[in-house]
């Protein structure tokens, strides 16, 4: 074989790899490969489970399945929950109704993430619009609500029932109580 056949054969060669070698430098981020994941996804995957673990706890605080709530707390906050969730001031107490949770703003804080959600309280004919505010945490390879705090109320002009309010609070004679907190740790 010639010098000029050689040369030929191996630019073939290198022409017939290329798309094999390329192929391999940009699957690493979107196929699992090795590469590094990018900033983003990390953030991205964090603000999609804590939005996820929140809206299946409204989803089961609507429907007044206090077992599928207590299913996305961490453990921690399982015994406070237990103790607390069906009672009088809990979240699941039934006398209350929810008729409308509604996730409004999911952020990084402090202590995970942080998921803002306006949850509408109905005792009999008055009916409360609260806000909370969950921290969700990841544990190992999953995520759980390690907290919930009221944020602020909005009132209806109807006279409020003694609403829920997280374990160990205590009520403020002047200002309508907080609805529907789970303990936090």
């Amino acid at each position: 074989m010639g010098r000029s056949h050689r040369d030929r054969f191996a630019g073939l060669a290198l022409l017939a790899l290329l798309p094999v070698a390329l192929a391999a430098c940009g699957s690493g981020g979107q196929n699992g490969g090795d590469a590094p994941p990018s900033e983003k996804a990390p953030a991205e995957e964090a603000a999609a489970k804590s939005r996820e673990r929140v809206q299946a706890y409204l989803d089961a605080l609507t429907a007044r399945d206090a077992d599928a709530g207590r299913s996305q707390l961490c453990a921690p906050m399982h015994a406070a929950f237990d103790s607390a969730a069906t009672g009088p001031n809990g979240d699941f107490a039934d006398h209350f109704t929810v008729p409308q949770a509604t996730i409004t703003d999911v952020r990084s804080g402090p202590n995970g993430q942080e998921v803002s959600a306006s949850v509408t309280v109905t005792a009999g004919s008055r009916t409360v619009a609260r806000s909370l505010l969950f921290t969700v945490t990841r544990n190992g390879a999953d995520w759980c609500i390690s907290g919930e705090v009221p944020v602020e109320s909005v009132v209806d002009p109807t006279p409020e029932p003694a609403g829920p309010q997280p374990a160990g609070a205590t009520p403020d004679p002047t200002g309508p109580p907080p609805a529907a907190p789970v303990p936090s740790q």
